[in-house]
Order: C-alpha cells, then sequence, then structure tokens
C-alpha cells in the first residue's frame, strides 16, 4: 500500500494512526499542501477532491477520505481491530469520528483557511471567533460523546477510530488557538493516547516529510 499524506494535515494524521494501530507496513508519498501538488493532474486522478490523504491499495485502487480509509483498513485487515465488537459501541465509534472529522475540523484546513483571510478578509479576532464557534462548538459535543462511552479510551478500554481522529483534532485545535479548557474528557484521554506507541509513530514530527527543527 501506499499512503499519499502531508505531515501536518489531521487527516493524513488519523490514517496513519490507523495504520500503525493495525500494525500495517506502506509506502508514505508526501504530498506538500502549502506548494499546491495535491492540485496537480496525477494527484487529482487519484483524488478528485484534491485534498489528502488517498491510500493507494495493493491491487491499485485509490481510496480518498480519512473515514473511507480507516473502514477499507478495518474491513480488508480486521485484526487487531479499531472499531468495538458491540454494534451499538461501533457505532458510538463511527459517530465521535463523524463528529470530529466532519464538524470539528473542515474549519482548521488549508482551504477554508485560505479563503477566509484571502477572500473574507478575516483578522486573528475574527477567526478565532469563527474556529471556537464552529470547531470549538463540535469538539463540546465530541465531550458531551465521550463522557457517555468512554473506558481508558473514547469508547471502552481500546484505541478505535474515534481516538484515530480525536488525536489529531486536539493537536490542531492547539496550533490553531482554540479554546479546549473545558474539554477534560478528551484532554484525559488525550494524554493517554499519545503515550501509545502507535499515536507516537504517528506523530506529525516524526514523518519524513516534516521540517527539521
Amino acid at each position: 500500500m501506499k499512503l499519499f499524506g502531508y505531515w501536518r494535515s489531521s487527516a493524513s494524521y488519523r490514517v496513519r494512526i490507523a495504520l500503525a494501530l493495525k500494525e500495517l507496513d506502506y509506502d508514505y508519498e508526501p504530498v506538500d499542501l502549502l506548494k499546491g501538488e495535491q492540485k496537480s493532474a496525477d494527484y487529482l486522478a487519484k483524488n478528485p477532491n484534491g485534498l489528502v490523504p488517498t491510500l493507494v491499495t495493493d491491487n491499485g485502487d485509490a481510496i480518498p477520505q480519512s473515514l473511507a480509509i480507516m473502514e477499507y483498513l478495518e474491513d480488508a485487515f480486521p485484526e487487531p481491530s479499531i472499531l468495538p465488537k458491540d454494534a451499538g459501541a461501533r457505532a458510538h465509534a463511527r459517530a465521535i469520528a463523524a463528529t470530529i472529522a466532519c464538524e470539528a475540523q473542515p474549519f482548521m484546513n488549508l482551504r477554508m483557511q485560505k479563503f477566509l483571510k484571502e477572500e473574507r478578509s478575516f483578522d486573528e479576532t475574527a477567526m478565532g471567533d469563527w474556529l471556537n464557534r464552529f470547531t470549538g462548538g463540535a469538539m463540546a459535543a465530541a465531550e458531551k460523546m465521550v463522557r457517555e462511552t468512554a473506558g481508558e479510551y473514547c469508547v471502552g478500554d481500546t484505541p478505535t477510530i474515534a481516538d484515530c481522529c480525536l488525536v489529531p483534532q486536539w493537536f490542531g485545535a492547539a496550533r490553531f488557538g482554540v479554546d479546549v479548557s473545558g474539554f477534560t474528557k478528551l484532554a484525559e484521554i488525550y494524554d493517554r493516547c499519545i503515550k501509545h506507541p502507535a499515536f507516537e509513530k504517528a506523530h506529525p514530527m516524526n514523518q519524513p516529510d516534516a521540517p527539521v527543527e
């Protein structure tokens, strides 16, 4: 398999965590978002959205969208699992993952940031208000959800796709100055996750395209 991604992309980070949790080997192909490599004809042929990540499977099938990729990995490589065994718990894990990936993270992505700053003239104050209203609001919902489902991790005592989404979101929220001070359960789970070897392996600064400090 080959993963096309960007070191600081939250969506790429999610998939790297899932791959590490499943102990799967893959090749990594950096796509530099700042240079616009995601808009090249070659990349758009793999991912018409012009976004990262894209996973190219061993049979050459190109799969876009991080949640779809993680579901593919679960179907193709079911053990170790990144979903609970119980059907209800699986649904809750998916719901938390979707709340973060679909409701919280998009407001932080590069396309949104460029649009608001360059085409809507948002200053730093306006941007902060925007992020705290929408990203912060979705994270507040996730906080309430995990308070009903958490054990050691977001849903039970084993990392799931919910945790794969939480950790990059928390990392990104800190970078963009989103107020997470009230999300104490998410903070507790995040602190536990980042000590796990799979999450450490997937960390942005441990990627080959990360800048050398």
